[in-house]
């Protein structure tokens, strides 16, 4: 790994997310906007004054160009040197559109992730096209594995893994349709948990398979499954997961004793805290300290994994465990040790998860 950002409602940089996070900053809190939503909700929202966005760009598209920008800044990687693919993540991208122009054909070009990927690709100069991954709620961790099987590959050297998304009415009506939304700020795997919070948000991964980075914390594997259970509902056994989970560990040389900690999807919908709690559990990991980060951001789709990969980096480096905001007393049938409250720890590998719609399902674990 060769540099980073998270560009979040609490923070621009890596650096600065991780120092609000430290201090307990979240910013899930009551918004009031009308062309989201006729009544007020939880969430995590970039305010109008955050993000100044340059003609001809959506918000997006801005979001992910700052969070490169941020990231090659502490590096020496080019874009435009054809050893380098540019990988972006998005589960919904410019779908706000629909509700704000008319509808045609030349929208239809627009909202399309391509087009996304095409501006911003010329915005740094990358001579490859780039590569897009929109597989719902582990976009971003499948962008990250993707990134590192394309440089193990040796067809490039570098990889930029960048990943955003913005909420509209669309997609808090969407989530709402489930009654997967918490009236509250989120509670994951606690016993009164009743549903997600959204957040908007972007980050950016830089890999390189350059041995003057060698000593960085590394991609250390990852796997990708789908429980083939509902379009919607997660699996009943957590067998799926935890079969993404075992390959990582397999793929990483690692035994499950040696994962540190882990940096878990924690929607805190009752379905999916239950379901990854499992998963953990079969694995063997049951031990293992959990966290959840989705109290802080709430759920950022796209860049979720990305973000709670980056900030779990970064707890890594700094040899401090954030805790799971809400949580107080475990709400899941299997036992899971998850942090409850900010602690000083000496980790030297951790395993990130994340699961979505369709079932898909997503582990990755990072090494020093």
């Amino acid at each position: 790994m060769v540099a980073d950002n998270v560009l979040s409602p609490i923070g621009k940089t890596t650096a600065g997310n991780f120092d609000q996070l430290k201090k307990s900053v979240s910013g899930v809190k009551e918004q009031n906007k009308p062309t989201v939503s006729p009544k007020p909700f939880f969430a995590s929202l970039f305010n109008k004054d955050d993000i100044n966005i340059e003609a001809g760009r959506t918000q997006f598209e801005q979001l992910l160009i700052d969070s490169i920008s941020d990231a090659l800044k502490n590096s020496y990687i080019d874009p435009k040197d054809k050893k380098t693919i540019l990988i972006i993540s998005s589960t919904k991208g410019n779908i706000g559109l629909l509700e704000t122009e008319e509808y045609t054909l030349e929208l239809e070009k627009r909202i399309a992730l391509s087009t996304s990927g095409r501006l911003v690709a010329e915005h740094f100069g990358f001579v490859n096209t780039p590569i897009i991954i929109s597989n719902a709620c582990i976009s971003g961790v499948v962008g990250i594995i993707a990134g590192m099987r394309l440089l193990r590959t040796g067809q490039y050297e570098n990889a930029i893994v960048t990943g955003g998304d913005v909420i509209s009415s669309f997609i808090l009506s969407g989530f709402e349709s489930f009654q997967a939304l918490s009236p509250k700020v989120c509670r994951p795997f606690d016993k009164s948990r009743n549903g997600l919070n959204l957040g908007e948000g972007a980050a950016t991964i830089i890999l390189s398979t350059n041995k003057k980075y060698a000593k960085n914390i590394k991609v250390l594997g990852g796997s990708v499954s789908n429980d083939a259970n509902h379009i919607s509902g997660p699996s009943r056994t957590g067998k799926e997961l935890s079969l993404a989970i075992d390959q990582s560990l397999k793929e990483a040389g690692l035994s499950a004793n040696e994962i540190d900690f882990i940096s878990a999807h924690g929607t805190a919908t009752p379905y999916n805290d239950e379901m990854e709690a499992k998963a953990i559990s079969l694995s063997g990991l049951q031990s293992s300290p959990v966290n959840s980060l989705k109290g802080y951001y709430g759920h950022t789709l796209g860049a979720a994994g990305l973000i709670e990969s980056i900030i779990s980096i970064q707890s890594l480096k700094e040899g401090v465990l954030l805790p799971t905001p809400g949580y107080k007393e475990s709400g899941v049938t299997q036992s899971v040790n998850v942090v409850a409250n900010i602690q000083p720890m000496t980790a030297k590998n951790f395993l990130k998860t994340a699961s979505g719609f369709g079932g898909c399902n997503a582990a990755i674990i990072f090494g020093k």
